[in-house]
């Protein structure tokens, strides 16, 4: 053979096309030219030929077999243009698929053994295709007989040696010795192989190339690979492969994650794409029965048909898929429920002898998706069982790019979006959205574009479809609508400054900018919670700060944690309210938690004193874990009660102490000059009578003053008339006695 490296000189002739001159020619399935036409396509010193010449061929024509013009849709008497192809270094073929049917349709069903593929790789492809002189191409349809039986290979797969040399999406590689033949035949081809677990592979999923955009799946490329690579990479081998691997297949893989993130989607997905059985897709509490025994029925039915197939077919099983939505609901840790029935220890037993039992089941695939992974009984999660665990996290920003483009692909295709909307600004004001809640800011737009195509006089007028188009404007009022569930809580922080946040002097100023500092290092380092402690008096603004770091700080979780939002609930359900808070904010890239008066979430009473241990253990957990790789995580607390918390072990947690002052007279000053309430000879004289004091009793101060001049409350920091100073210090010392 000659040197595969030869010049590739352009050469480029136009020729006709005619059929092969003989029959037994037609099943070598190479061209055919004259001699001439040959020498024009030959390289010097090289006799590597991948056509063949007959005598009776023509100059300036091609012969070409039925198969071989219908596959290059060309009919006799066709011009074609014919290029000479030298194929690269290291062009063996390491894998060749091949797909088996009858050139007649409805030919009788039989059953083809190993012997007969033995007998067609010797004679058929070594042979009379002229071993080590034919390439093959996926798509490439070739044509033999055998005892008087017509048939046709598809070639599936073509695997080179080295996949670099597959230019231009092409798949083909030369067939050689120690190429591995698969030989594969469809249901509707008529054709059972039998006697192949050596050789043969499965085709698992329905198509070779997948378009997770136009399966409506946005930003979970690298989880879908992922997926691939451990549950499915390993059913693709063939058996052979399989076996001097030694390794078992994956059985089960778990999706969890927060709600909307798109995990039922991918399992109803990856169901779709599969061949074989339609998916069995069951939610968790559907499974469960009040009668004894039918829950564990349901469980065995499941797998039923799966068993059947395998106990009849073997190997040659098609694959069962059985995704369980919201599994947490029947698969709690066993011993976990107060159920006196047992139920659910029945289910998790019933599902582990069924997965990874004396007579486990190799043809079946697991898919569980939970938001509640850590209420899943262990065993389930060891290897063998669903031992693939996939998080389906929030979306970053070329994640929520891509889904808004999803969900707008319909009506930007069909002229209903504005030009003016920009899907990378939405992505960019979307942090911490989900999928499904990405899906609602465009359904929420959508109702406003059409609304105001809506007659609410007479909705029987017909809407004006041409002129619809969902605007920019559209998006930013449904932003304003749809909140992120793991977002930042805008209504909550404003509700701890309800008068805004106002310069109360250098003392408080430098605080801010230091604790500003410390969501600069979580911003830009990788590090353990940056934990901060805001003590002192009430009323001296330490909320109100705290609050204005979360705003100020724009990151995507923000949660403040107090006890009003608690009260009355049991210790338990308080800790578990605050581990959740926590465990939300490890699923955000950056975070921030306010710990609001933590002497009132610790129960704490001067009286006694007393607190809760529980809650303060769930504090002293949370504030010295790790955040999850991904995740910073800054916490702010607030106190009036330093040695309190000292004494019970919690001022240590803290990284850093601020103590917030109350304000001095030139504060209060400075204060009342923003607020705008007194007259310039007022204010002055109304400052000095203020030292020491809270802001917070300073602005009520100002507001029970103004209660006595018939202002509301509401207008008492926007009317232009100000305060009577005589009422202001009537108050002050009202309040001072008291």
């Amino acid at each position: 053979m000659a040197d595969r490296s030869a010049s590739q000189s352009s050469v480029v002739i136009t020729m006709k096309v005619t059929t092969t001159p003989a029959a037994h020619l037609a099943f070598t399935n190479l061209a055919y030219c004259s001699l001439s036409d040959l020498s024009e396509f030959a390289i010097p010193g090289s006799d590597l030929f991948l056509a063949n010449v007959a005598d009776s061929i023509e100059d300036g024509t091609i012969a070409l077999n039925a198969v071989q013009r219908r596959h290059a849709r060309v009919s006799a008497d066709d011009m074609v243009t014919i290029t000479r192809f030298v194929p690269p270094k290291k062009f063996d073929l390491t894998l060749l698929a091949l797909e088996l049917e009858f050139v007649k349709k409805g030919t009788k069903n039989e059953q083809v053994t190993l012997f007969f593929f033995v007998v067609v790789a010797a004679l058929v492809i070594f042979e009379t295709m002229h071993a080590y002189m034919q390439v093959f191409t996926v798509g490439q349809r070739v044509t033999f007989e055998f005892h008087g039986t017509n048939y046709i290979l598809t070639v599936n797969r073509a695997v080179v040696e080295i996949d670099e040399i597959q230019t231009n999406g092409i798949e083909r590689g030369m067939i050689c010795n120690d190429t591995y033949l698969v030989f594969e035949a469809s249901n509707a081809s008529g054709i059972k192989i039998t006697n192949q677990r050596e050789a043969a592979t499965r085709k698992i999923f329905k198509e070779k190339e997948f378009d997770l955009e136009s399966l409506g799946i946005g930003a979970l490329n690298a989880e879908f690979v992922d997926i691939f690579r451990r549950a499915f990479l390993y059913r693709l081998m063939p058996p052979q492969l399989r076996n001097r691997l030694g390794s078992k297949i994956v059985k089960g893989v778990l999706l969890y994650g927060p709600p909307g993130t798109g995990k039922t989607l991918m399992a109803r997905q990856i169901g779709k794409m599969l061949n074989g059985k339609e998916p069995k897709i069951v939610n968790g509490p559907e499974v469960l029965s009040k009668f004894v025994g039918e829950t564990e029925k349901n469980v065995r039915d499941l797998f039923a048909d799966a068993e059947n197939d395998q106990r009849t077919l073997g190997d040659d099983s098609d694959l069962h898929v059985i995704i369980f939505d919201e599994i947490d609901a029947i698969c709690k840790s066993r011993g976990s429920s107060s159920d006196s029935t047992g139920v659910h220890d029945s289910i998790v037993n019933q599902l582990l002898t069924k997965i990874d039992g004396v007579e486990a089941l190799n043809n079946v695939l697991l898919i569980g998706m939970t938001n509640r992974k850590d209420m899943l009984d262990e065993a389930l999660l060891r290897p063998g069982r669903l031992e693939v665990l996939i998080e389906i996290g929030l979306p970053d920003e070329a994640g929520r790019v891509e889904i808004l483009q999803i969900h707008t692909k319909m009506m930007k295709e069909n002229s209903f979006l504005a030009p003016d909307v920009n899907l990378q600004e939405l992505a960019a004001q979307t942090k911490n959205y989900s999928g499904a809640e990405l899906e609602g800011v465009v359904k929420s737009a959508t109702s406003y574009a059409l609304n105001r195509h809506l007659n609410i006089e007479d909705l029987s007028k017909p809407v004006d479809e041409e002129n619809i188009k969902v605007t920019m404007e559209d998006f930013l009022q449904a932003l304003r609508e749809v909140m992120p569930a793991f977002g930042a809580s805008p209504k909550a922080l404003q509700n701890c400054r309800p008068k805004g946040f106002v310069d109360c002097g250098d003392r408080q100023n430098l605080i801010y900018k230091r604790i500003m500092f410390l969501v600069e290092q979580v911003s830009s380092e990788t590090s353990p919670p940056v934990t901060c402690l805001l003590e002192g008096p009430s009323g001296s603004g330490k909320t109100a700060l705290a609050a204005t770091i979360g705003i100020d700080s724009n990151f995507p979780y923000v949660k403040i944690v107090s006890a009003e939002t608690m009260a009355g609930l049991q210790e338990s359900t308080k800790a578990a309210r605050i581990a959740k808070v926590f465990e939300d904010a490890y699923k955000s890239p950056l975070s921030i938690v306010i710990l609001d008066n933590i002497e009132r979430l610790l129960e704490y009473s001067e009286i006694g004193p007393r607190f809760s241990n529980m809650i303060l253990q769930t504090l002293l957990i949370y504030l010295n874990k790790l955040p999850k790789e991904g995740s910073k995580l800054l916490v702010l607390g607030t106190t009036s009660e330093l040695t309190f918390l000292k004494a019970v072990g919690l001022g240590k947690a803290f990284s850093v102490t601020y103590s917030v002052p109350l304000l001095r007279t030139e504060d209060a000053k400075k204060v009342l000059k923003q607020l705008n309430v007194f007259s310039d000879d007022d204010m002055e004289e109304a400052s000095k009578a203020l030292n020491d004091i809270p802001i917070k009793k300073l602005y009520f101060l100002i507001e029970m003053a103004a209660q006595r001049d018939g202002r509301s409350k509401e207008t008492i920091y926007t009317r232009k008339e100000k305060l009577d100073l005589a009422h202001f210090f009537d108050c002050l010392e009202e309040v001072t006695e008291n």
